[in-house]
């Protein structure tokens, strides 16, 4: 009996050994923090991300919060209790994490702000994102491109705007962005607002929601365009634009001699891709999230050896408090000439995955 309980608790120590090695082999535990998954290309960042983590040897702590803004305060708080090193947050709204962040902060955790900058706070030690103005600018691009290939005949050109959510920082660069180049052909006469709205406070789609955007459209059209045809649509999205083209296809658009406006989008989500081959949606932004996974991942990579991960921008990201230094990618514009070569070619979906 002896023998045997030697043994036991030799096998015993030998696993508590073998458990504490494998903890300790860890390069530590790392924060993901998605705002959620009613977006395709949510999941695949976190669940990139996630694997990335793992494959370099970190522990991820991967948390989706449903769009809730207190379910993300309390998952990034736990994520700090559990022991985080970093977090990796993108913001459900980059306003309302000041607090969490500052406890954060005190305890010595780095904070990467993903995709979505998290504005107010010092305690964001870096920016991981896509050009955002020049998104709005190749969206706007193609949308003039657009009006051009289908309505050569027809000016000025109707033109709706949409916007992105008020809380999301991001929404404004694509906004101004994609002002840039409309702004002097709404001066000049060659596009006309019908509706009159313009600027984000009411152009704004709260949440990104494409059922609001898609409400949005129906009253538009009902109230501006009884008398009259709508040419484009700045959206800046594809969930709003999916939304949007329901509202135009509801009344008639893209059937007999009501010609489909030209509609932009933003992400290459997979119903949008269809759309675009079906000659619906005109265009959207290509933004290869995988790349973005990366460069979150070396930042993090670098913070953990002690030291100072890359960066190529370190003047456009003022969050009201700092100049957060940033890495930016570039997106890149897909229409019916591009996308299937695009979105096949970068493996991002399989030609079975898009069709025709």
């Amino acid at each position: 009996m002896k023998k045997i309980s030697s043994l036991i608790a030799s096998v015993a120590l030998g696993v508590a050994v073998f458990a504490s090695s494998a903890f300790a082999e860890t390069k530590g535990v790392v924060g993901i923090s998605m705002p959620t998954k009613t977006s395709t290309r949510w999941i695949s960042d976190g669940e990139t991300m996630e694997k990335l983590f793992k494959e370099a040897g970190f522990t991820p702590d991967l948390q989706f919060a449903d769009d809730d803004i207190p379910n993300q305060l309390a998952q990034i708080e736990n994520m700090v209790t559990k022991g985080a090193k970093v977090l990796v947050i993108g913001a459900i709204d980059g306003t309302t994490l000041s607090d969490i962040l500052q406890k954060a902060g005190e305890s010595g955790v780095k904070v990467i702000a993903y995709d979505r900058l998290i504005r107010e706070s010092a305690n964001v030690d870096y920016y991981a994102t896509f050009d955002n103005f020049q998104v709005g600018v190749l969206q706007a691009t193609s949308l003039v491109n657009g009006l051009k290939a289908k309505f050569a005949d027809t000016k000025p050109w109707n033109v709706e705007l949409f916007g992105g959510s008020p809380d999301d920082n991001n929404a404004f660069f694509f906004y101004d962005g994609a002002m840039s180049v409309l702004q002097p052909l709404i001066d000049s006469g060659d596009i006309v607002i019908k509706s009159g709205q313009t600027g984000m406070e009411q152009v704004g789609t709260l949440r990104w929601d494409g059922t609001v955007a898609q409400a949005r459209m129906e009253n538009l059209l009902s109230s501006t365009y009884t008398d009259a045809k709508v040419n484009g649509v700045l959206s800046p999205y594809d969930g709003l634009s999916i939304g949007i083209l329901s509202a135009l296809k509801g009344v008639g658009y893209g059937s007999g001699d009501m010609v489909m406006p030209v509609v932009t989008g933003q992400d290459a989500e997979l119903p949008s891709v269809k759309s675009i081959l079906a000659d619906e949606q005109y265009s959207t932004v290509f933004k290869d999230t995988r790349e973005l996974a990366k460069v979150a991942v070396h930042m993090v990579e670098s913070i953990m050896d002690g030291k100072e991960p890359e960066v190529n921008d370190t003047k456009t990201y003022n969050n009201g408090v700092k100049v957060v230094p940033s890495y930016l990618l570039k997106p890149v514009a897909v229409d019916k000439s591009n996308v299937k070569d695009v979105m096949i070619s970068s493996g991002y979906y399989t030609a079975d995955q898009i069709g025709n």
